[in-house]
């Protein structure tokens, strides 16, 4: 056994706090334990699928509610859809899409509503709930216009149409390769349903589609304005 003076050269101080200062980590701190103060990178993160999936579960325990509703009342609140170019029926632009024709009816728009609802959300809580806005009156007023005379439109598909094209055209819009990318995943796995949009299957509401499909891409244009502004200024920058 060797002898020596103090502390060996593993313990020196100054070499501990060199090495702390690499790592990001406060001298005097203690490995492994949260330093107070220090912010949590992934809280917002956290925060907001928390918030996102409250919200569109939620509003899908409301259509489900509205549909036991109506099925107590004999389905008397499917009349309260859009009838295309009757005055009484522009009050269905506001309701028509948390009624659905039946509980088939609602068990087929569930989980698309879920998926495409809770991605839109993550967009941003304010964005999502804008882009939404935007492609309930779009799709509402395109149906009130366009739909069959004497018929009654109502359902949450316009609404998983507005929020696929959203969802794909926002990234092109913003030139955002991120969104771009989560677009590319969307279409890959929902874009068949943009079939849609064309006339086909009788009592299908395909104005409800298309005029969905339309909001969304109009959402997508309207809320990257900030993105798009800020490319034509960096553009300005390089040209001058």
């Amino acid at each position: 056994m060797t002898g020596g003076s103090g502390i060996g050269s593993s313990f020196d101080p100054e070499r501990i706090a060199a090495l702390r200062a690499q790592l990001g980590q406060p001298i005097g701190s203690t490995p492994g334990v949260p330093t107070p103060g220090k912010s949590n990178n992934f809280a917002p993160v956290k925060q907001l699928w928390l918030r996102a999936g409250v919200i569109i579960t939620a509003f899908v325990a409301l259509l489900y509610s509205v549909e036991g509703v109506d099925t107590l009342d004999d389905n008397k609140l499917d009349y309260n859809g859009i009838e295309p170019r009757e005055a009484d029926g522009l009050w269905g632009i506001l309701w028509a899409p948390v009624l659905h024709h039946g509980w088939d009816h609602l068990f087929a728009n569930t989980l698309p509503v879920l998926v495409l609802g809770f991605i839109t959300l993550l967009a941003g809580i304010g964005r999502g709930l804008a882009a939404t806005a935007i492609i309930w009156i779009v799709a509402g007023v395109g149906v009130w216009f366009t739909g069959a005379t004497g018929s009654v439109h109502l359902g949450a598909s316009s609404l998983i149409f507005g929020w696929l094209t959203f969802l794909i055209s926002r990234g092109w819009f913003a030139r955002n390769i991120a969104q771009i990318g989560i677009g590319l995943v969307v279409l890959a796995i929902y874009g068949s349903v943009l079939w849609g949009v064309l006339p086909g299957q009788p009592g299908i509401s395909w104005q409800g589609h298309l005029f969905g499909a339309v909001g969304g891409v109009l959402a997508g244009w309207v809320l990257s304005g900030d993105a798009r502004r800020n490319r034509r200024g960096d553009r300005a920058g390089v040209n001058a």
